[in-house]
Parts: structure tokens; C-alpha cells; sequence
């Protein structure tokens, strides 16, 4: 019966290694995915802050702007303006919504439609107020005025893309 016994021991010992290395394992693999949800957390809050605080800068970008179309340029002014650009930049602001930009509801609102029997789509005839976005976030639409064709209801045409007038082939 001795002889049976270390064996019945060596089994249980490695049945109980086997057991704790599972359970190892399963910790540091909870450790590990608990690092990762950390990390993404603090990104997360990390842009949600950035998006804040540059949502906060706009009033002073379109003070800017107003005093760029309204008063000389003198170098201290644009000084800070190409300052003020650049660093904004740096956090990843991106500012968009330019004349002859076919008109993206997602990206643009249109205050203003005149209507132009020529036209096949909606094109953004005048940028009102730049829009900005961070990333893929939308931190402001842009304000524009739009051309296009007239509807059949009154209401401004729908939008249409150019690729959208070709012939089909």
C-alpha cells in the first residue's frame, strides 16, 4: 500500500498546482483587462476635458476672427492669432467649412438658402461662422449660407452629392 500512496500524493499536488496556476492566470487576466478599462478611462476623460475646454475657447476664436475682418493687422496681432492657431492645433482642433464646399448637413447649417435653377446640388456660397471639430467630434457646425436648387415645397432643396449626378453606367 506504500507504493500507492506517494502516487496518490504527487497527484494531488499536481491537482493542486494545476489549481493555483488556473487561478493565477485568471487574476492576471482580470489585472491585465483592468489596466487596459483604466487606460481607456483615462483617455476618455482626457478628450472629453480637451473638447471642453476648447468648446470654452470658441467665443474667443470668433472674436478673432470678427477682429480679422473688421481691423488692420498689426504683427502683435498676428502673432497671437498664429499662436493661438498652432496650439489649438496641437490638441487636435481642426476647423472646416469653406466657399464651394458641397453643403453636409452633418457638418454645416445652412441659415441662408438661395435658390438657382442651374444648380444640380447645395454648395456653401458663404461661411457665416467656421465650424471645428476634434477628431471625429463635432465640436461646432459650421454656419453658412447655401445655393442650390430650389424644391418643389418651398422648403431648400435636399442635399445632394456630386457623384450623385452622374449617370448611372
Amino acid at each position: 500500500m506504500e507504493k500507492g500512496r506517494p502516487h496518490t500524493e504527487d497527484t494531488e499536488l499536481q491537482s493542486l498546482l494545476e489549481e493555483r496556476t488556473a487561478d493565477l492566470q485568471r487574476v492576471k487576466a482580470e489585472y491585465d483587462n483592468y489596466r487596459k478599462r483604466v487606460r481607456r478611462d483615462r483617455l476618455a476623460v482626457r478628450e472629453i476635458a480637451v473638447a471642453n475646454v476648447l468648446s470654452a475657447l470658441l467665443p474667443v476664436l470668433d472674436a478673432v476672427d470678427r477682429a480679422y475682418e473688421h481691423e488692420p493687422m498689426t504683427p502683435g496681432l498676428k502673432d497671437i492669432i498664429g499662436t493661438l492657431e498652432t496650439q489649438l492645433a496641437g490638441l487636435g482642433m481642426q476647423a472646416f467649412g469653406q466657399e464651394g464646399e458641397v453643403f453636409d448637413p452633418t457638418r454645416h447649417e445652412a441659415l441662408t438658402h438661395h435658390p438657382d435653377t442651374t444648380a444640380r446640388h447645395l454648395t456653401c456660397t458663404k461661411v457665416l461662422r467656421t465650424g471645428y471639430r476634434l477628431g471625429d467630434r463635432m465640436l461646432r457646425p459650421a454656419h453658412v449660407e447655401v445655393t442650390g436648387p430650389p424644391a418643389s415645397d418651398g422648403q431648400p432643396g435636399e442635399p445632394t452629392r456630386p457623384e450623385d449626378d452622374q449617370e448611372p453606367a
